[in-house]
Parts: C-alpha cells; sequence; structure tokens
C-alpha cells in the first residue's frame, strides 16, 4: 500500500523520532488523494486502499490549527469556564499555567478549560498512554486494586527523550509484580520491543501483544486504571473571602490551630487549617505562602488559597481523605500495610523532599504527622515551611514544649542551624515512625535525656520488624557532621530500588 503524499500546509514527519501522531481535524486522505472535510471526526482505518487511511500513520502537525482532544467530561463550575464531554475538539486561544481559553469546534462557545483535562496529540487519547509517569510511579498504579495480570501502559522514557517504556502487570514466584520492557525507535520512525519484529505505529505494537506475548512475561490485556485528574484550583482564587467556605468536620487540632473538612463555594471539597490569632504575623505568613504556592510537586500537599483579611488565618489545600500518616499507620487499616508499601512511603516522602531540596527550600518539621495520605496510598508533605514564621516561644526555644526535640538534628538544636541536611536527619526520624506503625522516637526517654544521649553520640536501635539495610539508610542520615548526611536525591533512588538494586530493572528483549 502506497502512502499519500502530504498536501497544502501539511508535511510529513514521518520518521522524526519526537514527532507525535495527531488526529487531522480538516483533511482526510482517500484512496491516493485527499478530500476537504467540514467534519470533525478523527479518521479510522480501514482494510481496502480505496478506503480512509489511519493518520496515527503519519505523524500529521496540525498546521496552525492548535487543536486538542478533551480526555474527560469538564462540567464548567467557575465563573468563564468553558463545559466539555470527553472526545470534544477544543481550540486552544490562549496558553497561561492551569487554565487555558479555548473555544468548542462543536458549538463556538469559548470559556477556560482546565489544561490537564485535555491532549494535543492523539497518542495521549490513548486509555493507555500515560504521559510524564516515572517507572516507580508506573509500579504504584499498576499494582494498585482494580488492574488485573496483563494491566499495562506505555510511557514516556525517563532516561531516552522521545523514546518509550512498556510496563506490564506480572506474577512471579514473589507475587504481583510489574516489569518493563524498553520501546525502542526505527530512525523511519517505526518501533520494536525485539529487533525480530517492527511496527508502524504503537498503536500496531500493542494490538500486536494482545493477540499474544511473544517473549514479553504476558500478553497484554487492558489498560491501567487512570483516576482522573485533580481540577486545578480556581483561576485566580488565592485571597478568597471567608464566608465562601463552609466548614463541615474538625478533622483535628494541633498546635497553632485547627484542621476542617469544608466545602468551596458549595463544589469543591477541601481542607482548611484555621490558625490560632497571634501564632504569626499576617506580612510573614503571605510572604511564605506565596513561596509555598510556587512549589509544585505530585508529592507536596497542594496550598490552593488563603484567608488573611482577619484573623483567624485559614490555609486552604487539597483535601487528603486518610489524613495524616501517623493516623493512618496507627489505625486499623494502616497496621496491616505489609513491609513493601512502607517502604514505598518512605520513597514517596523521599522523592517529595528531593524536590524541596532541588528547589533550595527546607521543611523545618519533618515527621509522620505532617505527612498526609489520600486514598490511593499517596504521601504528600504538608506544612513545609511554616514552622519558620510561627511566633510561639513554646515552639521556637528548644526548651518550649512543643519544639520537636525527638525530630530534630543535634545542630538545629544547639544552634538554630536549620538547612536541608538537617531535614535529612528528620527524615531518619520518621523512618523509624514509619517502620514501627507510629510509635514515638527515643521511646521512654524525655526530650532533655534525648539531647544529652545524643550528645554522646547515641542512636536509636534498630528494632526487629526493621530490615538492616534500612537501618544502615536511617544511620546515614543520623550522621554527625550534615555534610556527612546523603542527598534526598540519593535516598529517593535508593528507597524506590529497594528490592530491585541487584536485579535489572528493565527486562531482556524477548
Amino acid at each position: 500500500m502506497t502512502k499519500p503524499q502530504a498536501r497544502d500546509n501539511f508535511s510529513l514527519q514521518h520518521g522524526s523520532q519526537y514527532e507525535k501522531p495527531v488526529i487531522l481535524t480538516l483533511t482526510t486522505f482517500i484512496g491516493q488523494g485527499y478530500v476537504s472535510q467540514k467534519s470533525h471526526t478523527p479518521i479510522v482505518a480501514t482494510n481496502g486502499t480505496k478506503g480512509l487511511y489511519n493518520l496515527h500513520r503519519f505523524h500529521l502537525p496540525l498546521a496552525s490549527e492548535n487543536i486538542t482532544i478533551a480526555l474527560y467530561d469538564y462540567e464548567a463550575m467557575h465563573e468563564g469556564d468553558l463545559g466539555f464531554k470527553k472526545g470534544d475538539r477544543l481550540k486552544i486561544l490562549q496558553e497561561s499555567g492551569e487554565w487555558w481559553k479555548a473555544a468548542s469546534l462543536s458549538t463556538g462557545q469559548e470559556g477556560f478549560i482546565p489544561s490537564n483535562y485535555v491532549a494535543k496529540d492523539t497518542l495521549e487519547t490513548e486509555e493507555w498512554f500515560f504521559k510524564g509517569v516515572s517507572r516507580k510511579d508506573a509500579e504504584r498504579q499498576l499494582l494498585a486494586s482494580g488492574n488485573k495480570i496483563g494491566s499495562f501502559m506505555i510511557r514516556d522514557s525517563e532516561t531516552t527523550k522521545g523514546s518509550y517504556s512498556l510496563s506490564v502487570r506480572d506474577c512471579d514466584q514473589t507475587g504481583d509484580a510489574v516489569k518493563h520492557y524498553k520501546i525502542r525507535t526505527l530512525d523511519n520512525g517505526g518501533f520494536y520491543i525485539s529487533p525480530r519484529i517492527t511496527f508502524n505505529t504503537l498503536q500496531d505494537l500493542v494490538s500486536h501483544y494482545k493477540k499474544q506475548s511473544d517473549g514479553l512475561c504476558q500478553s497484554l490485556t487492558v489498560p491501567c486504571l487512570s483516576p482522573k485528574p485533580q481540577k486545578p484550583w480556581e483561576k485566580d482564587a488565592w485571597e478568597i473571602p471567608r464566608e465562601s467556605l463552609k466548614l463541615d468536620r474538625r478533622l483535628g487540632a494541633g498546635q497553632f490551630g485547627e484542621v476542617w473538612m469544608a466545602t468551596y463555594n458549595k463544589h469543591t471539597k477541601v481542607a482548611v487549617k484555621t490558625m490560632k490569632p497571634g501564632s504569626m504575623s499576617v506580612e510573614a505568613f503571605l510572604m511564605e505562602a506565596n513561596l509555598m504556592k510556587s512549589i509544585q510537586h505530585d508529592k507536596l500537599v497542594r496550598l490552593n488559597a488563603v484567608v488573611t483579611k482577619e484573623e483567624p488565618i485559614y490555609i486552604i489545600t487539597e483535601f487528603m481523605e486518610k489524613g495524616s500518616l501517623l493516623d493512618f499507620i496507627k489505625s486499623d487499616e494502616g497496621n496491616r500495610v505489609q513491609l513493601p508499601k512502607l517502604i514505598d512511603f518512605s520513597a514517596q516522602i523521599a522523592e517529595g523532599m528531593a524536590y524541596i531540596e532541588q528547589r533550595n527550600y527546607i521543611h523545618r518539621d519533618l515527621r509522620a504527622a505532617n505527612i498526609l495520605v489520600n486514598k490511593s496510598l499517596v504521601c504528600k508533605i504538608a506544612d513545609f515551611g511554616l514552622a519558620r514564621i510561627i511566633e510561639d516561644n513554646e515552639y521556637t526555644a528548644r526548651e518550649g514544649a512543643k519544639f520537636p526535640i525527638k525530630w530534630t538534628a543535634p545542630e538545629a538544636i544547639n544552634y538554630g542551624s536549620f538547612t536541608i541536611k538537617s531535614d535529612v536527619w528528620s527524615f531518619g526520624i520518621l523512618l523509624t515512625e514509619i517502620i514501627s506503625y507510629g510509635r514515638t522516637p527515643y521511646p521512654g526517654m524525655t526530650n532533655p535525656e534525648v539531647i544529652r544521649a545524643l550528645e554522646r553520640g547515641y542512636r536509636m536501635q534498630r528494632l526487629d520488624s526493621c530490615p538492616q539495610e534500612l537501618y544502615d539508610i536511617m544511620l546515614e542520615c543520623w550522621k554527625n557532621k550534615p555534610e556527612d548526611r546523603p542527598t534526598f536525591e540519593y535516598l529517593q533512588s535508593i528507597l524506590e530500588d529497594f528490592y530491585t538494586a541487584t536485579e535489572s530493572q528493565y527486562q531482556q528483549q524477548p
């Protein structure tokens, strides 16, 4: 079958490993030529040469039109929003942050849309394609409940720009596992896992390995389940009116206020931290909050908005269904979590802290009570940066009853020297909380006893339930000299590969 030549404004980019396939909206190739179309229906393949060609094969750009395809339904919630249905085609008029201005090609209506609900090319519309997912997150998602043997995803390669990896859920002698395969790219634009057989498109590759495993650990069954992404916070809603929040249920009370489950504008579930009047300067808080707002990562609790016009200050964040990690691992559900998942919690926290490290920021109060857990058992770091602006001598002075001595590095206790390396010390203490299902560090010791013991070089003993390799990581975190402690980037890598350090992360080609 000869391929049609691209006409008009379109140029064939077949062969470049960087281009992505897109659905062409206004032209359709028929036989050796093309016809102009008003219709915006996607092109489908047929078997005959007289039929419509499958444009997935041609990697055609969308010319000057900035067209996206809706991945999910979206109901307009805020003034100026544009609602749409999955599969709708939207022309992007302006890209800005998380909300893009767009026009619906079917209705002509304009408005703002959440950018993470649409895709700019057809590859992203495939249910098996997971854009920007790391190897470790692929494992977390494929091993989540609801997926089965042969569930799979194709994702961007972490190491080779423009290439892809296939991740498949398997079952071996160790139980459920995930196997990874590099998808290699041919110079002419094709793809292969094994050089024995090559494919024009990723769609062809998936179709082949669904029919038979052909050297893979399993034949492919269904795409990995994909949770709908979190909607971005309302555009430009930073300082919000207190009356826009309805406090529904008190979740807990801390040293400096309370935490509530709340509803924003009658439709969005959030968490609200209410700060005790006088606990911090409003000006200092706003400066820190603006910095905190700019530090966004999947493993950090997202700061959405604030109420500061009068006290008490409200801090509005994403809602995390399982509450604090400390409460969760003490609960009946948390007590059933096995060691591999506890290690995974540790790796997730290290990932979030590696991002804080990369941004040259400091947490200052890293412990299990300040890690929150959502319904998918994703751990996110909360309250980063708040410790610095608290105006409470009971908390800021080392003799104060609220000062978290047992989590604090010696140089921070003695000299007030807080750095990312003092956060590393705290992370080592946090590991003891996780492995013991929430036991308070240094059991049976008072704060002054802990300080004196640390000065003598004492370190917490290894629990029987703690693998020696994990205890060795703790001891690295508790090195006396801050500069001798590892980076969070290193801690993330060693914890993510805790069980796979001795084996290849990728399967050899079949």
